[in-house]
């Protein structure tokens, strides 16, 4: 494990607020970054804004705003959600800061000054609500955006572009890497659709439209989108400024881990021509793009055109972030596409939170409290092969759920969780600790059953604290403990001889039919 960790969203394209599908992807790198901190890995998050183009520029027109008008308030209301929903975030990147402009045109000019860029005309298909050309073939006969299946518009104007040809093998070799690219159905989808074809340079500036980044060159044109957008992963760093410190330690540095996590519908701009952008800057490369699925509704993908998107407040004010949290990361397989439904949501708080964790919770440290006036019996060698499997069930989670959220399977690591959750709810079954109680000769063994649960506990709240925010504290004072850190699960003395605190119910348990009529006059996309 590196020394460091760099972690990155997507910068967002504010024509809308934010809705529950950036909410995922926010909270998915958050539950990385967390998880990293709780290693003692120093980690930087960094999330932010895209806000440049011609959708944008249309946006604010319709509104009778000015562009800087119509991004400030969208961009404030962003953050604004991201502190609601304690997003750890180290910055927020918005590329209308002079920060970010100042870092695009300068390698804008260092790319015309190599020949990586040339002047040239550009005649084909234009999709405005992603950004991007493409060619007769691309679009086929219905003349549609292969990305986002919406009409496109012919376009001819005079454009810079970029030599893609001059960089492909920096993007082939990137692609032999182990998980440079993941999933690897994401890896074979640029390889078949873009590059096997073969590769046409890149449109890199506009002249149609003007609310974005102007090359100093050459004024009438603007930066186009996906340069200008890209290099937020630097820009935010101090790259090319007169303190590049942080950019030192997080990306100019062969102990740090870079990870970019994306969405699928712009993985091409990440996989193929940001790689390129870096060679050309002779910087380093990123260790991980990982490509993210969709979190949609019924109606198919959350689209603000399609008025199916999803606030995350409604659910978040009744239920609480822990409840939201989970089910983002158990619910949907990280890495593929996923479906919000009411039913599930409400069944999977009540099947996890409420029976399987907080029903756990409350019948051991009720134990405890019964059994032990409230002291944790001390740690003892296990004889019985029940106690024997249990303990060496929670070392074995522990080393699984790390190798798994090294490697960003967070919905596979919590499964494992869960996994040793239920396996304690079925020892206290199979050990009866109410029938020890009564018999004074089983005193002992007594005590391995109830030490070997609140380990269980202990154990599982740590695992599962980068995902539930607000109860892992709780859960920790329950047990009589504080300023716990990670490497406390290994040791198995830890617990002894600790005295409770008052308890109280972790999760209530939901009604279903109450709680869908209350998500559906709350959301109606569900």
């Amino acid at each position: 494990m590196k020394k460091r960790c760099y972690i990155t969203t997507p910068i967002y394209y504010p024509s809308g607020n934010a809705h529950l599908g950036h909410t995922y992807c926010t909270t998915m790198c958050d539950i990385f970054a967390r998880y990293k901190r709780n290693m003692g890995v120093e980690t930087y998050f960094l999330t932010g804004t895209d806000e440049h183009g011609l959708k944008i520029q249309k946006n604010a027109e319709k509104a009778g705003i000015t562009p800087q008008e119509y991004v400030d308030k969208i961009a404030n209301d962003f953050q604004n959600l991201w502190k609601t929903l304690k997003i750890t975030n180290d910055d927020f990147i918005r590329t209308t800061q002079e920060r970010h402009i100042k870092v695009v045109q300068e390698v804008f000019s260092e790319f015309l000054k190599n020949d990586d860029i040339y002047l040239g005309s550009y005649e084909g298909w234009y999709c405005v609500p992603c950004e991007s050309f493409w060619t007769e073939t691309q679009v086929g006969e219905n003349h549609v955006c292969p990305d986002c299946g919406r009409p496109v518009n012919k376009a001819s104007e005079e454009t810079y572009f970029f030599r893609c040809n001059k960089y492909l093998d920096v993007v082939l070799d990137d692609f032999k890497k182990d998980k440079f690219v993941y999933p690897i159905s994401r890896k074979n989808e640029m390889m078949n659709n873009f590059i096997k074809p073969g590769l046409n340079d890149l449109c890199v500036s506009r002249t149609s439209f003007t609310w974005g980044i102007n090359i100093k060159e050459n004024p009438k044109h603007v930066i186009y989108v996906w340069l200008d957008a890209l290099l937020n992963y630097i820009s935010a760093l101090g790259y090319k400024s007169s303190d590049d410190s942080l950019f030192q330690k997080f990306w100019n540095n062969d102990d740090v881990e870079i990870i970019h996590v994306v969405g699928a519908d712009i993985s091409r701009f990440h996989t193929i021509y940001w790689p390129m952008f870096l060679k050309a800057l002779n910087l380093r490369q990123p260790d991980r793009i990982f490509v993210h699925g969709l979190l949609m509704t019924k109606d198919g993908k959350m689209s603000k055109s399609k008025g199916n998107v999803i606030s995350p407040m409604p659910l978040i004010e009744r239920y609480g972030l822990d409840a939201v949290r989970y089910y983002m990361v158990r619910e949907i397989i990280f890495g593929q596409d996923g479906q919000f439904t009411a039913d599930q949501f409400i069944e999977r708080i009540n099947a996890d939170l409420v029976n399987n964790y907080g029903n756990l919770v409350n019948r051991v440290l009720s134990m405890i409290n019964k059994y032990f006036k409230g002291i944790i019996p001390n740690y003892k060698k296990r004889v019985n092969e029940k106690d024997i499997k249990l303990d060496s069930l929670i070392d074995e989670t522990i080393k699984e759920y790390i190798t798994l959220m090294d490697d960003l399977k967070l919905t596979e690591a919590v499964s494992k969780v869960m996994d040793l959750l239920s396996s304690a709810n079925k020892y206290i079954e199979e050990s009866t600790p109410w029938a020890l109680a009564k018999d004074e000769s089983k005193k002992e063994e007594l005590e391995i059953v109830m030490n070997n649960l609140a380990r269980s506990i202990f154990v599982s709240t740590m695992l599962l604290k980068p995902v539930l925010i607000d109860s892992n504290e709780k859960v920790f004072n329950f047990l009589g403990i504080n300023n716990v850190k990670f490497s406390d699960v290994y040791d198995k003395e830890f617990l002894n001889n600790n005295k409770l605190n008052p308890t109280e119910i972790l999760y209530q348990r939901l009604d279903l039919n109450t709680e869908l009529e209350y998500i559906k006059e709350h959301i109606k996309s569900v």
